[in-house]
């Protein structure tokens, strides 16, 4: 009977973990992996939502006045709190439709670097849209689960994430966070510097998705055996009018130099601060890259010339955290108690 009770139990409970990037938000629900992988990216009309995700990444930058494309993620923390509840609702609702019956417990992951005050506002708005519980996980420690690093072992793992808003860089010994250093300096800054590059140098005005694409198509930490090129197109600042330039990969590693030099920063601090048996481990074991920006050209190479340590690329670095999540559900009950766990 109490078999027949916990099978009927399980199909009206369910736990959902969420990657709330500043980019892009993921869900993985338990025992069925990441269901959704969408832009956090929402369309509204005055208090109206008109579309939220893929349909609203396409309206950045081309929307009528009365139609606005918001991001309200900024720098890895809620700076919407109001659209935010509406995209993770939507969200939720999309991924477990088939669930309509109960309200989940939500894992959520977070920067390490955010405030009691930010913390609160992810669990407010992931309960007001449709949790019945919601425990937070820290991105870092989501992406050496996720990347499969043994964080339970009495040994160094030093991993590095590198979102759209924060690149996070932890090192984790005995399931807890040694030191971590959070800097608000990743995906979006990166996009930003080749649009003031853009400005600077061409007089030419190009958006946030066109400096995205040049970022990932020619975009490089590190010199190119062959170098690239690429025409982008935008309106020029003097003359008004659209306008088509021609623009080496030398150049977009010379507009992104800045923020990359501060993540190297956060990377060098971080290995300052760690005790000489844990970077002893670090020796053999290395650096783990995750996030969209460990597909960065060259990253690799330019963080092994700066620590002289092996870096290693996650297989799937874009998922990296959401699969920390989903590792994490396995154990949820465990993972609360944790100190971690928020």
């Amino acid at each position: 009977m109490s078999s027949i009770f916990r099978k009927i139990t399980k199909l009206f409970t369910y736990d959902v973990g969420i990657d709330l990037g500043t980019a892009n938000t993921l869900v993985n629900i338990k025992d069925q992996g990441i269901v959704l992988r969408e832009p956090s990216v929402v369309a509204v009309k005055g208090e109206k939502v008109l579309a939220v995700g893929d349909e609203a990444k396409r309206m950045l930058g081309r929307t009528p006045g009365s139609v606005v494309a918001i991001r309200p993620l900024k720098d890895g923390v809620i700076a919407d709190s109001e659209i935010t509840e509406q995209m993770l609702r939507y969200f939720i609702k999309k991924s477990t439709s088939r669930y309509y019956f109960c309200k989940p417990r939500v894992l959520v992951a977070i920067p390490s670097g955010i405030t009691e005050v930010e913390r609160r506002a992810v669990r407010d708005a992931a309960s007001r849209a449709g949790a019945r519980e919601v425990h937070l996980i820290e991105e870092p420690m989501a992406a050496a689960i996720g990347v499969g690093l043994p964080v339970q072992e009495a040994a160094g793992n030093m991993v590095v994430d590198i979102g759209g808003g924060t690149t996070e860089v932890a090192l984790i010994s005995l399931s807890g966070i040694v030191y971590s250093r959070s800097v608000r300096c990743a995906g979006d800054e990166l996009d930003d510097s080749i649009i003031s590059y853009m400005r600077r140098t061409y007089n030419l005005m190009i958006g946030e998705r066109t400096a995205e694409d040049i970022k990932i198509r020619i975009g490089s930490a590190y010199p190119l055996e062959k170098e690239l090129t690429m025409d982008v197109k935008g309106r020029d600042l003097v003359a008004g009018l659209p306008k088509t330039v021609t623009i080496r990969s030398e150049e977009v590693r010379e507009a992104l130099s800045e923020q990359l030099n501060t993540i190297v920063d956060a990377v060098r601090t971080t290995l300052e601060r760690c005790p000489p048996e844990l970077a002893a481990d670090l020796v053999d074991r290395g650096i783990v890259l995750a996030g969209g920006g460990a597909l960065l050209r060259g990253l690799d190479k330019l963080l092994h010339e700066q620590t002289g340590l092996p870096i290693h690329i996650a297989e799937d670095p874009l998922s990296a955290v959401a699969e920390g999540t989903g590792k994490t559900l396995q154990e949820l009950d465990f993972f609360v108690n944790a100190t971690y766990s928020g």
